[in-house]
């Protein structure tokens, strides 16, 4: 009995040991492949692109300096007009009673006048002879004097009535071209509303809005290049003209004007264009550049991965500026080697694998 459960026992190890025979050791688990930088400090010049557009240096709102109905629109948009050619009119039936009315208020005048001024004439005889008191000649004195700025009063009404007809006409003022209509026959519009767009010929100018942070990096007078999407491999140099004093109150941008002093053939209003501003802002010996992808933050401090001995370790930086794909960060040494992706899946402590050495910035 005691023979069986030994050999019963001895079969039970064997078939265990045969059954662990049969698999295979888990293999050891490598370390995450990381892409990294090796961070390089000093002076750098930043450059940057903006996308703007094609705009006339004279840009105006045309109004109407009298109200009333469109009667007659002479211009269609994009039209190229010539200073002194009407484009568009308004009913001047209203206007044109004004003026008549006027017109006779002044002759109305003009005729008070000249009776006044006979009477004087007259009183001044009989004065003279001592016909009459002084105090008659006053009188009559006073009456012309009235009447003369009774006519010039008229005569000023009847020349702003004049005017006012006129004005039922509005007239190009230079060459240019109409860039937008927004006011159409049979609209009654209000003295001062803006019935059309006109740019005048000329100069053309690229329009282009800096956000704030790159603001130091723009300056009247500084040159720099445009290219045009519809004119591939066309590029012309350009001079910052205007800069707006105040950022626009919604995307906190500021408008700059870029003057093209010798536009390329086909530049044409409207197009759009892309401006390359290289910066002059000096980069510290105490800051460094990278991209994007390496900030890590969860909290309040931005932090970056730092590879040392194989382990990643966490450091807070300061953002000094942020580009369109890199940034600007204070609190790195020279030699450091920065993770520059998948920095959200990491921990700390973490063993790592460069792929290959190190990029440089």
């Amino acid at each position: 009995m005691k023979r069986a459960i030994k050999v019963g026992a001895a079969l039970l190890l064997s078939a265990v040991l045969l059954s662990g025979c049969g698999k295979e050791a888990a293999p050891e688990a490598k370390a995450p492949l990381v892409r990294a930088q090796t961070v390089a400090a000093g002076s750098a010049a930043q450059s940057a692109e903006y996308s703007g557009s094609v705009r006339g240096r004279y840009e105006k709102n045309m109004a109407f300096q009298v109200g009333g109905q469109i009667v007659a629109r002479d211009v269609q948009l994009g039209d190229r007009v010539s200073a002194g050619a009407v484009m568009m009119r308004i009913d001047p039936k209203d206007v044109a009673q004004k003026t008549n009315a006027a017109d006779a208020q002044a002759e109305a005048a003009s005729a008070q006048l000249a009776l006044a001024e006979t009477n004087l004439a007259r009183y001044r005889a009989l004065y003279a002879e001592a016909a009459i008191a002084a105090a008659v000649l006053d009188q009559y004195q006073t009456a012309y004097d009235a009447a003369l700025a009774a006519y010039q009063a008229a005569a000023a009404q009847r020349t702003e009535a004049h005017n006012a007809l006129s004005y039922t006409e509005l007239v190009a003022d230079a060459d240019g071209v109409v860039s937008g209509i927004s006011a159409e026959i049979g609209q009654v519009v209000a003295a001062g509303q803006t019935v059309l767009t006109f740019v005048e010929s000329g100069e053309m100018e690229v329009e282009i809005h800096v956000p704030e942070n790159r603001l130091p990096n723009i300056s009247v007078g500084k040159h720099v290049e445009v290219s045009f999407w519809a004119m591939e491999g066309a590029k012309a140099r350009g001079v910052i003209r205007e800069i707006a004093p105040m950022a626009d109150s919604a995307t906190r941008t500021y408008k700059v004007r870029v003057s093209v002093p010798n536009p390329p053939a086909g530049m044409a209003l409207g197009m759009t264009a892309s401006v390359n501003v290289t910066g002059e802002k000096a980069v510290s010996a105490a800051t460094a550049t990278l991209p994007l992808s390496a900030i890590y933050q969860t909290g309040e401090k931005p932090c970056v991965w730092l590879v040392v001995d194989g382990k990643v370790s966490l450091r807070e930086v300061s953002v000094e500026s942020f580009g369109a794909n890199d940034a600007i960060v204070r609190g790195l040494s020279a030699g450091d080697v920065v993770v520059t992706a998948g920095v959200h899946k990491l921990h700390e402590g973490e063993d790592v694998r460069l792929g290959a050495e190190a990029e440089k910035p």
